[in-house]
């Protein structure tokens, strides 16, 4: 493995980098895509700006292509490049028993197959349940709902930039990831 290759950083969409909802909240939106007011998740392009001066970025949603496709043009710093843009149709159903549903699930497989090593990817999501096989690669946010004051993105810059230089990733215990960090 190459010592100096970045670490991929896989960022989910909704409710980790935006917040779409046909209901307008009490403050304006960012912008309207179709029927959605969709608000950025305060910070996010000085959180984009800085990861990728450390990481390599990449998106990963379970939402239709297009959608993902669209909104990504248009939250995107001038700049940035991602080393992919995967949406619904990379995911795989699969049926939740526990919750009772079908899930989209973000298998990392897909990327190892694509020449992304698993000891070199993280993956930023505020659904676990897309993530579960992933363990060891996923950091868990909480979910952004249109709250002006959030500073989720700040903290986990500095706890990203703390074990950017990490030869393998899922060595790191990134439960409670928060309280490891000081601000």
């Amino acid at each position: 493995m190459n010592n100096k290759q970045k670490i991929l950083l896989i960022l989910d969409l909704d409710e980790t980098l935006i917040h779409a909802t046909e209901t307008k909240l009490e403050i304006d939106p960012d912008f309207k895509y179709a029927e959605y007011f969709v608000y950025k998740r305060p910070n996010l392009e000085e959180f984009l700006n800085e990861m990728t001066n450390h990481f390599a970025l990449a998106i990963w949603s379970s939402a239709d292509d297009k959608y993902v496709s669209e909104i990504v043009d248009i939250i995107r710093p001038n700049g940035i490049t991602f080393q992919f843009i995967w949406a619904r149709s990379r995911c795989t159903l699969r049926r939740d028993y526990e919750l009772d549903r079908y899930v989209r699930e973000k298998r990392l497989k897909k990327i190892k197959k694509q020449g992304f090593p698993l000891e070199k990817a993280l993956i930023v999501d505020d659904s676990p349940e897309k993530t579960r096989d992933n363990f060891g690669n996923a950091i868990y946010v909480n979910p952004f709902e249109g709250n002006p004051e959030d500073k989720e993105l700040i903290i986990l810059s500095n706890f990203l930039k703390s074990i950017k230089n990490s030869e393998n990733v899922r060595t790191i215990e990134k439960r409670g990831w928060r309280n490891k960090i000081d601000l």
